[in-house]
């Protein structure tokens, strides 16, 4: 027996659904030849500071008060969860860099271009899952690296500022050269 032959509305809303567009999200698929690792710095910075700002919450007593505890959870959880959103800030700045910016020719010029993105990468898993300040601390000195050398790629000395935030840490910024 041979199945009923479709009606043409039934076949053109199958063939639409078969063809239809996908929702594609990136940073810029022109390419629009707008990249920095500014993004991805203030990221890694956001996340050492939660991490500070979790190991200097002070921990309710064992007879505090209902409030108190709640307080003290509510802050832990705000903390943990922008810790958290900013070390996957990090890949994703750090994804558009490797996939959009940097180039074969790049990798050349500088062979641990490969190795530096991998490490950063792991480090920002690492950072987001603990909250260890020395490991975030740790991911902001990687991610420093990167942005060194995004800078020299463009012809530009990187060189390192006093952030001027809480945290402390400095952040990369280009300077002309000479």
């Amino acid at each position: 027996m041979y199945p009923k032959a479709l009606s043409p509305t039934r076949l053109r809303i199958l063939l639409s659904r078969a063809n239809a567009p996908l929702t594609v999200y990136a940073h810029c698929d022109i390419p629009c030849g707008i990249y920095d690792p500014h993004e991805a710095q203030i990221s890694a910075l956001t996340a050492w500071r939660m991490c500070q700002l979790i190991q200097e919450l002070p921990k309710p007593s064992a007879g505090a008060k209902p409030e108190e505890s709640e307080a003290y959870q509510a802050k832990l959880a705000r903390y943990m969860l922008v810790k958290e959103q900013h070390c996957e800030r990090v890949k994703s700045e750090l994804r558009i860099l490797w996939g959009d910016y940097f180039t074969p020719d790049h990798a050349k010029t500088f062979p641990n271009l490969h190795e530096m993105f991998w490490k950063a990468m792991k480090q920002a898993s690492k950072a987001r899952q603990g909250t260890s300040a020395a490991e975030a601390q740790e991911l902001l000195g990687q991610v420093h690296q990167i942005a060194e050398t995004f800078w020299k790629s463009k012809g530009a000395v990187p060189k390192k500022f006093p952030s001027m935030q809480k945290p402390g840490g400095e952040i990369v910024y280009p300077t002309p050269s000479a």
